[in-house]
């Protein structure tokens, strides 16, 4: 089996941080902070990935009215070389932390983990915490902005901001019911600038499994997302489960949500653990 019930676990808030183009998005209005520029106020990129990173924990932290110290675990991870984001700012917390990794599926990966953690008994309130920013996993994945390289229609765009989310086993509104552990599913896909179609056949099988093994259909969701397929990504998924003769009106992808690609220049949409 790869999915699992849950019954005890909650989240209580969450802290949200985005740069100048998430906010000028479809979704720019929800988000607690962001920055009017790439830097944030920093000297470099990477400091100021750090900083909505921090901001995140600091608004997530005053939303429940807690402190660093009343944390029983930190979960995340980032996008850029083993974590380093994440790991200066555990630094920093001198708490128990555990760097997670899983490119971007990074933030629901450690909301999963954190779960199961909670469920077991084991912890009563675990942050989970992730970062990416767009020049800073850029020229770590594919080109570094400065070079100026043309990029190819099928590419995404690695959005920038800082999330963190507080779960508990204290009843809230929100509560995380399930979880579906996905699989590596590989169609074979060569090409390294068309990630979202890459993807897509694992999202496709993570679907069916979480629909099977819990017994569900679309219809008992208002609304499915995967986390960055792109719209090249979203559409062979929708074709994919089409053949199955499975509606997909309620379907999305968050990379697609993010931005506005009719026009704001991101490609396919949006990419990244943010």
């Amino acid at each position: 089996m790869s999915s699992h019930l849950l019954d005890n676990v909650y989240i209580m808030e969450a802290g949200t941080v985005c740069g100048i183009l998430e906010h000028q998005g479809p979704l720019g209005k929800y988000f607690d902070k962001y920055y009017q520029d790439h830097y944030c106020h920093e000297k470099t990129f990477e400091k100021a990935e750090r900083r909505m990173l921090r901001d995140a924990l600091d608004i997530c932290l005053l939303k429940i009215g807690l402190i660093e110290d009343d944390i029983d675990l930190y979960l995340g991870g980032d996008l850029m070389n083993q974590n380093t984001t994440v790991h200066y700012l555990a630094r920093d917390l001198n708490q128990s932390f555990i760097g997670v990794y899983g490119a971007c599926s990074t933030f629901v990966l450690s909301l999963a983990l954190g779960s199961l953690l909670i469920e077991g008994g084991f912890m009563d309130k675990v942050i989970s915490l992730v970062s990416s920013h767009n020049a800073t996993a850029e020229r770590q994945y594919r080109y570094p902005v400065e070079y100026g390289v043309q990029k190819k229609n099928m590419s995404t765009f690695t959005a920038t901001g800082g999330v963190a989310t507080c779960i508990t086993h204290t009843k809230t509104n929100i509560r995380i019911d399930a979880i579906t552990l996905g699989r590596v599913i590989d169609y074979q896909q060569t090409d390294p600038n068309d990630m979202g179609r890459a993807m897509a056949p694992a999202a496709y099988n993570t679907f069916m499994h979480h629909m099977n093994e819990l017994n569900r259909t679309v219809d008992d969701y208002d609304l499915i997302v995967t986390g960055d397929l792109s719209h090249f990504g979203l559409k062979l998924l929708k074709e994919m489960l089409k053949q199955d003769h499975i509606d997909t009106s309620n379907i999305n992808d968050c990379g697609c949500l993010l931005y506005d690609a009719n026009k704001q220049n991101v490609y396919q949409g949006g990419s990244g653990c943010a």
